[in-house]
């Protein structure tokens, strides 16, 4: 998976495709993702010491294949690509403006 926390995405499908939020989490073993402010679903919490029960919304996790990273440059959503820099590290890059991502 080459996503990391942090970076700017936009879901491609399911109910919210189209949204666009930062990726808070990431579920390595599972290959899936969280976005903020996308797939969020209610969790009901039973009362606990002096917390009473509620109905709270939380973002669920969404499988990597269905989002994409954002382009820096064009703003647009693009595949993830690797090259080498000057320094011989190996950095991100987007397919679409040949831009850095890191």
């Amino acid at each position: 998976m080459n996503f990391k926390t942090g970076d700017k995405v936009v879901v491609i499908a399911g109910k919210d495709k189209g949204k666009e939020g930062k990726i808070t989490k990431i579920l390595r073993a599972d290959n899936k993702v969280i976005v903020e402010g996308a797939n969020i679903v209610k969790k009901h919490v039973k009362p606990s010491g002096n917390q009473p029960g509620s109905i709270v919304e939380v973002e669920a996790p969404i499988h990597a294949s269905n989002v994409m990273i954002l382009d820096p440059k064009t703003k647009k959503r693009t595949r993830i690509g690797h090259n080498v820099d000057k320094n011989g590290k190996k950095v991100r890059v987007a397919k679409k403006s040949n831009e850095s991502i890191d």
